[in-house]
């Protein structure tokens, strides 16, 4: 399997290359020259496949340059029961008959990130190993990516981790699951601005090739096709959780924010996963939505995105959506390249009528959509969801097609959010043990401005 850039960049390259690079050198993101196909034949021998063991038959049709033993044992030792709390790895949580919401936030830091993150970690561990090399991984946060990457990070021999996160737009929780890690190959920036400029400024430095060899930088943001790949496997565990045979069809609510997760499921379907939809859900930060029903896409700036109770979808400028974009425009490069250097751009009629074709609606949700979300879902099951689940299930609740199963992407714990879950509740959400006291621990955080050149100088102070 060999991977080329959306951007018109044709070299084709292995994936142990593209798991340390990150961006493609001009700028795109990466993507297989052809998505495998899965038939019917191979969905039923994997319907009975436990997490770890199903993980590694996907893994395998898009990495071919690590032995299928070492694959095998990588998956093995990352999704456990001790890892992330069930045999299931994803549990399904049923709403009614046709709508349940897929656990994804039973790892060490209580989100969803932690999914592709922890095998992430493990591969990075693994090539360096191989190769004998360092890396020091550079990324941006919203508030959950920051914190899986420094724990999956955390203690990983050859591995910096130098983590850029909006200063004071996290949760309180989020924060100091971030800032308490006293390790040393763990560094965090918090930059004043929003998540959008803190991207900005690692898509800057990837951009700068020579600074990027020179201190050999790689990324775990959602650019990074690994994490997306990680994250194509809970698409299928959740769909055969869901369905007793493959002639069924389920749909997806997604969340999004950076489009990574949402992403995977348009993987995942023109795997050949039999996905109905892909139910795209913003919060008030509604570029996506505002894509998805009128074909234009135009990111804010810094004063118009808003701070708001779902802060890991406060998100303008959705890094992974070029992927997306590149299938939907016939993986024409050079248009797809003129797209995203452009402020923003808008679809033809016929490009924006395909958009049926690949399975995607939208929605939005607001504060008060979220706060009434949480109260009737705790109401009428007895169950807790964080803001984010909120906005999904909102949106979910408006598309579901009673005749189609719907799954509703989990996304944290209720736990890191403790502010709103209070506003809708009236009560402090569960906190798993060993967590209590988060925020009272010692930080180490550096605040920076808006600056590339600063964000270099402190890189190159500490590898």
């Amino acid at each position: 399997m060999k991977y080329i850039s959306t951007r018109g960049d044709q070299a084709e390259r292995g994936f142990s290359d593209i798991l340390l690079e990150g961006l493609a050198p001009d700028g795109g993101l990466y993507l297989p020259k052809t998505y495998p196909q899965v038939d019917a034949a191979t969905l039923a021998r994997w319907r009975g496949l436990a997490y770890a063991d199903l993980a590694f038959e996907i893994l395998s049709l898009y990495i071919d340059d690590i032995p299928a033993d070492d694959l095998r044992a990588i998956t093995r030792r990352v999704y456990t029961a001790e890892v992330f709390g069930t045999e299931q790895i994803t549990p399904l949580t049923w709403l009614g008959d046709h709508i349940a919401l897929q656990g994804l936030s039973n790892g060490p830091t209580l989100a969803f990130k932690d999914m592709a993150m922890q095998l992430l970690g493990a591969l990075f561990e693994y090539e360096l190993g191989r190769r004998g090399e360092t890396l020091n991984i550079l990324g941006a946060t919203s508030g959950d990516t920051g914190s899986a990457a420094e724990y999956a990070m955390r203690g990983k021999k050859g591995v910096k981790v130098f983590m850029l996160s909006p200063n004071g737009r996290m949760s309180p929780f989020q924060q100091a699951q971030m800032f308490s890690l006293q390790d040393a190959n763990i560094h965090n920036i918090a930059i004043d601005g929003v998540f959008d400029d803190a991207q900005d400024i690692v898509k800057a430095v990837s951009n700068d090739l020579v600074f990027k060899r020179e201190h050999r930088i790689g990324t775990v943001n959602s650019i990074n096709w690994a994490r997306l790949l990680a994250q194509v496997v809970y698409y299928f565990a959740g769909y055969f959780q869901a369905t007793k045979s493959n002639a069924e069809k389920v749909s997806f609510t997604v969340p999004s924010g950076n489009f990574g997760n949402v992403c995977a499921g348009h993987v995942a379907r023109q795997m050949g996963l039999p996905i109905a939809k892909l139910v795209v859900a913003t919060n008030e930060n509604d570029v996506l939505d505002e894509f998805f029903r009128t074909g234009a896409y135009r990111p804010r700036g810094t004063a118009d995105t808003h701070e708001t109770s779902s802060p890991s979808m406060d998100i303008s400028k959705a890094s992974n959506f070029e992927r997306f974009v590149f299938d939907l425009l016939g993986r024409d490069g050079a248009r797809v390249k003129q797209c995203f250097t452009s402020p923003q751009f808008a679809l033809t009629g016929d490009e924006h009528d395909a958009i049926a074709g690949f399975g995607f609606s939208s929605g939005r949700s607001t504060h008060a959509d979220r706060v009434a979300t949480i109260r009737r879902t705790y109401t009428e099951h007895g169950i807790v969801i964080d803001p984010h689940t909120a906005d999904g299930l909102k949106v979910a609740l408006e598309q579901h097609d009673p005749a189609v199963t719907m799954l509703v992407l989990e996304t944290a714990l209720p736990a890191k959010f403790a502010a709103t879950i209070h506003e809708a509740l009236g009560i402090e959400p569960p906190r798993p043990a060993g967590l209590e006291g988060i925020e009272d621990l010692p930080k180490r955080v550096k605040v920076m401005p808006v600056d590339v050149e600063q964000v270099k100088a402190y890189i190159h102070a500490h590898v």
